[in-house]
């Protein structure tokens, strides 16, 4: 079972940016994503980004996160979080697999997760 490391993050402010990151195999998964829990609500798909390079988000993150994919360190996978809201606080996963139509990826079509880490976004 291929285990997906985020790299963790601090508390920060609203209003402020934070990048988390982990290293996702092209092999053989089609697609790197992010995903976010937060206390009491179901697991959200945020961005997705696939080995084209294309990308999508969902509407609550969409002009504010940016995913992004680095080949060349080790199949690095970013997530740039700016303009942050006390609401952005989570637990924040790290996730891969394949998939036939390009969509974002939501819970039901992971293969490989992440531990996850915190964020949290004080007002």
């Amino acid at each position: 079972l291929v285990r997906l490391s985020e790299l963790g993050v601090g508390p920060v402010q609203s209003g402020g940016s934070l990048s988390t990151s982990c290293v996702v195999p092209s092999i053989p998964y089609n697609y790197a994503a992010w995903l976010r829990e937060a206390a009491d609500e179901e697991r959200e798909g945020l961005a997705t980004i696939y080995t084209s390079g294309f990308s999508l988000y969902a509407d609550s993150v969409k002009g504010r996160f940016t995913i992004s994919r680095d080949t060349a360190r080790k199949n690095t996978v970013y997530l740039q979080m700016n303009d942050l809201k006390p609401e952005d606080t989570a637990t924040y996963y790290c996730a891969a697999g394949f998939v036939v139509d390009r969509k974002l990826v939501q819970s039901q079509d992971v293969n490989v997760w992440g531990q996850g880490t915190q964020v949290t976004v004080s007002s």
